[in-house]
Parts: C-alpha cells; sequence; structure tokens
C-alpha cells in the first residue's frame, strides 16, 4: 500500500485474504478521506459499500493473527501445561470419589492415584470386582498417564522454546509461568516484581485491599532455590530467581541466543543469600531495601 492508494488498492472484494494482508501490512504516513478514495478508484460503490469492505478486511485479519499466535510455540506450552494440570487436578478429585466408593466394598480399599491404577490392573483382590468401580478406576488411571505425558511433553517441548528460563527453571515451571503471564512475549515485557507474585494474585491483592502483608513470591516458591532457603531469606531469593528469569525471557524472546552466564550468576547470588545466617539483618544491605519479612 501507499500513501496514495489506500490498503484497498489492487484488492479484489472476493479474495478477504488478499484484503486482511493489505490491512495488517498496509502503512500510511498521514489520514486521508479513505471512503472518497475508495469510491473514486472504484473500490467501493458508495461510503457505506467502503465500511463493509472494511469490516470484512479487519475481521479476516484480526482471525488470521490470532491463528497465527495461537499456533505459536509458546501457545502450544501455555496449553500443554493447562491440559495437563487439568488432568492432574481430575485424576485427584475422582481417585478421592474411588476411595469412598471402593471402601463401602472393601475396608481395606486405598487412597489415591496409585491404588486407582492398582485396581485398574486387577491387583486390588476379589472384592473390587465391581466393574463400575473398575471402570472409574481405569478412567482415573488413564488421567494421570495422560498427565505424564504432557509433562513429558512440556520437558522436551519447553526448552525449545525458552532456552535460557528453561535453564535457570524446571521447564514444567517455566511453562506455568508462560501460562499466568499470557504467553513469551507477555511475560518479556513483565518487570521482575511482577514476575515474582506471579500466581499469588489473591495475596496481593489482599495486600493492596491493606488486609494482608505484601506476598513474598508466587509461584516461583517451586524453584529449588526459593524453596530451599531459610525462610528469614526466602524473599531475597525470591527476588534474585525472579530476577534473572526477567532477563532470561527477554533474552529468549527478543533474540533467543542462550546466555550461560545467567545460570553461574544466579547460582552465586543464591549461594551468598543461603549463607547467611538466620536474621542476621543484612537483608537491606545487600539487596538495596527493606527486608522481605
Amino acid at each position: 500500500m501507499t500513501d496514495t492508494d489506500g490498503w484497498f488498492a489492487d484488492g479484489d472484494r472476493d479474495d478477504p485474504d488478499a484484503l486482511a494482508t493489505a490491512v495488517r501490512e498496509g502503512r500510511a504516513n498521514e489520514p486521508r478521506d479513505w471512503p472518497t478514495v475508495a469510491v473514486e478508484t472504484g473500490f467501493a460503490s458508495d461510503e457505506d459499500d467502503y465500511y463493509d469492505a472494511l469490516t470484512e478486511a479487519t475481521t479476516a485479519a484480526t482471525r488470521a493473527a490470532v491463528t497465527e499466535r495461537e499456533r505459536a510455540d509458546d501457545r502450544q506450552v501455555v496449553h500443554a501445561v493447562r491440559a495437563m494440570d487439568d488432568c492432574s487436578r481430575t485424576a485427584n478429585e475422582l481417585a478421592e470419589r474411588l476411595a469412598e466408593w471402593a471402601g463401602t466394598v472393601d475396608p481395606e480399599a486405598g487412597t489415591g492415584v496409585e491404588y486407582a491404577r492398582e485396581l485398574a490392573r486387577g491387583e486390588a483382590g476379589d472384592a473390587l470386582e465391581e466393574p463400575a468401580i473398575r471402570s472409574l478406576a481405569e478412567r482415573v488411571a488413564d488421567l494421570a498417564d495422560e498427565a505424564d505425558d504432557l509433562r513429558s511433553f512440556l520437558e522436551q517441548q519447553t526448552p525449545a522454546v525458552a532456552p535460557n528460563l528453561s535453564t535457570l527453571a524446571d521447564p514444567v515451571l517455566v511453562a506455568r509461568l508462560l501460562s499466568l503471564a499470557g504467553g513469551l512475549e507477555e511475560l518479556a515485557k513483565k518487570p521482575s516484581g511482577t514476575i515474582q507474585v506471579l500466581g499469588a494474585e489473591d495475596a496481593l491483592f489482599a495486600h493492596l485491599r491493606g488486609h494482608a502483608p505484601s506476598p513474598k513470591h508466587g509461584i516461583i516458591y517451586t524453584h529449588d532455590a526459593v524453596r530451599g532457603t531459610h525462610p528469614e531469606n526466602r524473599g531475597s531469593a525470591a527476588r534474585a530467581v525472579a530476577g534473572k528469569l526477567a532477563i532470561a525471557a527477554r533474552v529468549d524472546h527478543y533474540s533467543g541466543e542462550v546466555k550461560p552466564e545467567l545460570e553461574a550468576e544466579l547460582a552465586e547470588r543464591i549461594e551468598t543469600i543461603q549463607a547467611r545466617n538466620a536474621g542476621d539483618g543484612d537483608d537491606a544491605a545487600t539487596d538495596g531495601g527493606a527486608d522481605d519479612e
């Protein structure tokens, strides 16, 4: 598209894909009376016809952009981790129901997903040969197996999508961060303080209302460096992890270059934090602010 022709130049009204591409890729240096130009060039019969064509083209352009975005590799990771969590949650809920039901038939009935797997394999004894109970156990086992398969998919796919993030954190944790943020680009745009509390939104909002202390971490609590740090220094560890994750997300999104020094820098920082004596009060001096606790 040129500044004088308009997005509809050389466009075929019967080819919505071409018009959508023109809308997405076209540029103009300044606004013009495009409906009048469209009528003068014969693209539209009148102003209403022009706006009808514009609506069709912008709708097609939006549909194409959404399709392209949803097929992106990071979106596949987001869908996989959400599906994995859904499978795990449903399997555990049904396993509880199965345990209650099986307990009415066999006082020695077990509990949990592993018991459901045993029952599905026919290893729970003759007392639990009820077909309906066995069928439910098989469904629980299938859901748990599906969750395991999705975890394996994430462990293979996430490092390809976000290599630096996956070096700093477990691939499943990275996938959950991508899911909470909405994708790699969205995560790359977030400051480290936001990444630090992703997954703790309820606690954060309660704090903003004055009903609770500020949360020190969200889902990154599951990171070994945070969980393995003394509670009095855990906020500092969460800050350190979030800071490096923020850098890694930006590198993964904007360049894709692998930066092994990020892992070494984080390990050194965490080692320093974990070496503190509990309650030694040097958090503020080290981190440039008040202690997290």
